[in-house]
């Protein structure tokens, strides 16, 4: 089968970064399914990983976690779908992603595919809606009021992949008055367009923006990048006993200045159900298939930003230097081979 992978951590400008190759067509055992892959879409930890993560000698890393596509064969112990089912998932931290024609993964982190979306709007949507789940409903637990504080979430890095299904999950699913952050004026439009109430910009002093809206101090904060650069703005914006998520990898984070006002702090790793195979591991097909409920009802819509083309080498090399500059706008997605 087609896939593309490397051997050697690179920087994307390099030949070896990404290369095309062929591999064997798995074949799925237990709870597994064979999927095989419509469209993917390109998140920062495939830039992590590829930066980072060396294979084993002679091996070769297929990254990629988001997928859309078909079962076309599953395990001996699966039976949440069958072949032919339409599905889109996000995985787990397996050696082989789904930068490939066929992929296998566990029947428990996988959801039916919104009718309504074709491949490639919905591959935009697993990694960063479930993530956008967890750390909102499961983490932070914003429908749990804090007492005092304005009901309102600031969510930082608003028009990213994370931040931009976040907007619309704490604006369609709770009452929570949403700020987010944006620089540019596009993507201040792309935040308005997801529902934001209020927007500041994260290339200023934030905590000054937010209180001259003049609704009071935030319970909730969620930030999806540079949370070092804005740590001390949080810790000065947000209600006492306020509660802060994060999500990104700070090289340090000093969470001292949060003790004065006794706010809690909740890290958010989606892959963290899968790599420890939690007792409920399955919660995360269960937010898929209600997104897709969402999509379909129209209530959610894809985070889609940009198609670059086929899943190729070049292509994802492309959707890798993007993502390094910090300034794509919603997800950025490849489709068929």
């Amino acid at each position: 089968m087609r896939a593309v992978g490397y051997q050697i951590p690179a920087p994307i400008t390099d030949e070896a970064s990404l290369v095309d190759i062929d591999l064997p067509k798995p074949e799925p055992k237990g709870r597994q399914l064979l999927v095989e892959v419509k469209a993917i879409s390109v998140n920062p930890v495939d830039s992590k990983i590829r930066k980072s993560a060396k294979p084993e000698a002679g091996s070769w890393r297929v990254l990629g976690w988001d997928a859309a596509g078909r079962v076309v064969a599953t395990g001996s112990d699966a039976s949440l779908f069958k072949p032919g089912d339409d599905v889109f998932y996000s995985g787990a931290l397996a050696p082989q992603g789904t930068n490939a024609e066929f992929h296998l993964v566990d029947e428990r982190l996988v959801g039916s595919k919104p009718s309504s979306l074709h491949y490639a709007e919905a591959a935009a949507l697993p990694l960063t809606a479930i993530t956008a789940f967890e750390a909102l409903f499961d983490r932070l637990d914003v429908k749990k009021p804090v007492i005092g504080a304005a009901n309102a979430i600031l969510i930082i890095g608003g028009a990213g992949g994370v931040g931009s299904i976040a907007i619309q999950l704490a604006r369609q699913l709770t009452d929570l008055t949403v700020i987010a952050t944006a620089s540019r004026p596009e993507t201040r439009d792309w935040v308005l367009g997801l529902g934001a109430h209020h927007i500041v910009d994260h290339s200023r002093p934030i905590a000054a923006q937010v209180a001259t809206l003049g609704i009071g101090a935030p319970a909730f904060v969620f930030s999806t990048t540079n949370t070092d650069r804005h740590l001390a703005e949080i810790a000065d914006l947000i209600a006492p006993q306020g509660r802060f998520g994060l999500i990104d990898d700070p090289q340090t984070l000093d969470i001292n200045p949060f003790k004065r006002k006794s706010v809690s702090v909740h890290w958010e790793l989606m892959f963290t159900r899968s790599l420890y195979e939690t007792q409920d591991m399955a919660a995360q097909g269960e937010h898929l298939n209600e997104l897709a409920r969402l999509v379909d009802d129209g209530t959610i819509r894809t985070t889609l930003g940009e198609t670059f083309g086929t899943i190729n080498a070049a292509n994802l090399k492309r959707a890798h230097a993007l993502i390094e500059t910090g300034k794509a706008k919603g997800k950025i997605v490849l489709e068929g081979f």
